[in-house]
């Protein structure tokens, strides 16, 4: 079992596209749907993601916040594909960009489909209170926010959020 320490941060301009060496095109979706966890019903999300040539089925603890219980497992591409098409709600579909900063390694996610227009940048930490220094084009902290997590952006996409959502 690993334990995910990330915070995730709202991306404000385009700098960051000049210091990414890498870009992974990903699809994901989810075999449970946010009512059962927030419900209580579930304990965890079931995540299973195409990235770039390889598969994997991934399980997170419910927690809010940016310290989580992760399992990941390597799976065949055909059988992810497979199981994407079981998954509940939408799929995410987005480009991630690595991009180095401080010594620590960004990953920043530019949604497509029915979430572009959204990029978000997320960074794992070692520990929960481990000091960081946010690149210039990392904005407001969205690490407690529901609504910028993958599962929620499944159910219901960035295209349909209201100016208020928007924030």
């Amino acid at each position: 079992m690993g334990i995910e320490i990330e915070r995730k941060y709202l991306v404000t301009s385009e700098g960051w596209r000049t210091a990414a060496h890498a870009v992974i095109p990903m699809a994901q979706g989810y075999l449970n749907d946010s009512a059962s966890l927030d419900s209580g019903a579930q304990k965890a999300s079931v995540r299973v993601r195409i990235q770039g040539e390889q598969a994997f089925l991934n399980m997170k603890s419910r927690e809010i916040g940016h310290t989580r219980q992760e399992f990941d497992y390597p799976i065949p591409v055909d059988d992810a594909r497979a199981l994407l098409a079981l998954c509940v709600g939408g799929l995410i579909d987005k480009r991630r960009h690595l991009v180095e900063h401080e010594g620590l390694l960004w990953e920043v996610d530019e949604f497509l489909g029915e979430n572009a227009g959204l990029v978000v940048a997320e960074v794992e930490l070692e520990h929960a209170d481990q000091a960081i220094t946010l690149p210039d084009w990392a904005g407001a902290e969205v690490t407690d926010e529901v609504r910028y997590y993958n599962l929620a952006l499944a159910a219901h996409p960035f295209s349909r959020w209201s100016s208020a959502e928007r924030g």
